[in-house]
């Protein structure tokens, strides 16, 4: 549902984010959240920037301030943990991050006292737990999702082990790293500030690589090496909690420890099952029904509910149940594989496999092209995108199937991108 907001600073922000494929649906309860995180007047500078990465000197001329004075502006907005502030080529560069996952989850990511993190989680929880919008349009809208889940992998066999590809196992995921931080886990601490969060521990949800390095710096996360990664990621694994991260292949940016019961992505997949608000493993678990027992472990693990025991038919006088798995909501995690005592659970290849973003450059056109704003990345009237951004944007549209690039020409209504288009597809003898 719609609302109406006041013409504010906050009005004008959410406009902005709404020009990303990942923004924020208007409600007061957004309005409200946006007042304890940062000031009108800072909200109405922020809502003039760029979509794109952009410098000190870019927002000066934005915001018609002296560089010094955008310059302060910039690093206090980057210390919250509004921006992000990331150096390339000895030049720092400054980008606002969506949201989610971006700045809503910042927000919690350690214990701090210049905001008032308990007002600020019931107001998250309202906004996205008891409110369905917000969470609807972010895990719902469009074919790419924000979001995978990496198989557990103790529960793979060898013949399993030799299909699965790096970027699909956490453990690479964290060995690749350029640089891996530790932070709260957002989802408990906002529980745990409305008496609901459960027993897993809230130390342990990962940021990587770009994004890890101004958390690190800003003290919003604290620096760990690959083997502490690699110990928390066996920790949330004994507590059979979901491994879930960045619909990447290249440079993953977070991976969190979920529980079914705290995390706004297993919730958001339990309640909107039937529309894939977060993408599968390439693996599903087969019931070997001669080995099962009937003991239910593997339904007591799934944290999707997609395993129901029902009576089988060979076992009416001894009322024996076995496991039933709804292939719609399966998320293909393997936990249920694990758990098993008995063998009697075991993975299969998914058909067909789950594509999966290159990068997150990638994986932002995709969606952008799907949520109907492609044109708000590339003609940013605030403040045009540089060649090398347009550039970057444009290789990815080229390296689209044509059914996306035609979307995307259809958008930007752009005779050159057509052109472009055109040339991709003509043989090669007349190119």
């Amino acid at each position: 549902m719609s609302h109406h907001m006041p013409k504010t600073g906050y009005r004008q922000f959410v406009e902005r984010l709404n020009r990303f494929p990942q923004g924020a649906v208007p409600s007061p309860l957004l309005n409200r959240i946006l007042a304890l995180l940062l000031s009108e007047q800072e909200a109405e500078l922020m809502a003039r920037l760029p979509l794109m990465p952009f410098t000190v000197k870019k927002a000066a001329s934005v915001w018609r301030l002296p560089e010094s004075n955008a310059q302060n502006l910039l690093d206090g907005l980057a210390h919250r943990a509004l921006l992000l502030d990331l150096a390339r080529d000895d030049e720092t560069f400054y980008i606002l991050p969506p949201p989610m996952a971006g700045f809503f989850e910042f927000s919690l990511m350690r214990v701090r006292t210049d905001i008032d993190q308990k007002s600020l989680s019931e107001l998250f929880y309202q906004y996205l737990n008891v409110e369905e919008d917000f969470i609807r349009d972010l895990f719902n809208r469009g074919e790419t999702k924000l979001g995978r889940v990496f198989v557990h992998e103790p529960a793979l066999s060898s013949e399993n082990a030799s299909q699965v590809l790096d970027y699909e196992r956490a453990s690479e995921v964290i060995l690749t790293a350029r640089r891996i931080s530790v932070g709260l886990c957002y989802c408990r601490h906002k529980m745990s500030h409305i008496g609901k969060a459960c027993t897993a521990p809230q130390e342990i949800c990962m940021t990587l690589n770009t994004v890890a390095e101004p958390l690190i710096r800003h003290g919003h996360a604290r620096q760990i090496e690959a083997s502490e990664a690699l110990d928390l990621l066996q920790e949330a694994r004994d507590l059979q909690l979901v491994q879930f991260g960045d619909n990447v292949r290249e440079g993953v940016n977070f991976i969190c420890h979920c529980c079914n019961c705290c995390c706004d992505a297993l919730l958001a997949a339990r309640r909107f099952a039937n529309l894939h608000p977060i993408h599968t493993t390439n693996f599903v678990p087969i019931v070997r029904e001669e080995q099962c027992v009937g003991c239910s472990r593997c339904a007591a693990v799934c944290p999707m509910e997609a395993i129901l025991l029902t009576a089988a038919p060979d076992s009416v006088a001894t009322d024996m149940k076995k496991p039933r798995i709804d292939m719609e909501r399966c998320l293909g995690c393997a936990l249920c594989v694990r758990a098993c005592r008995f063998g009697a659970l075991r993975l299969e290849s998914r058909t067909p496999r789950v594509l999966t973003p290159v990068n997150s450059a990638h994986r932002v056109v995709l969606m952008a092209i799907e949520r109907n704003c492609l044109q708000n990345l590339i003609f940013d009237n605030q403040a045009l995108t540089s060649h090398r951004v347009m550039a970057a944007i444009l290789g990815v549209i080229l390296r689209l199937p044509p059914l996306k690039q035609l979307l995307a020409s259809k958008q930007m209504n752009s005779r050159y991108l057509e052109r472009l288009l055109e040339t991709v597809h003509l043989p090669p003898r007349i190119r």
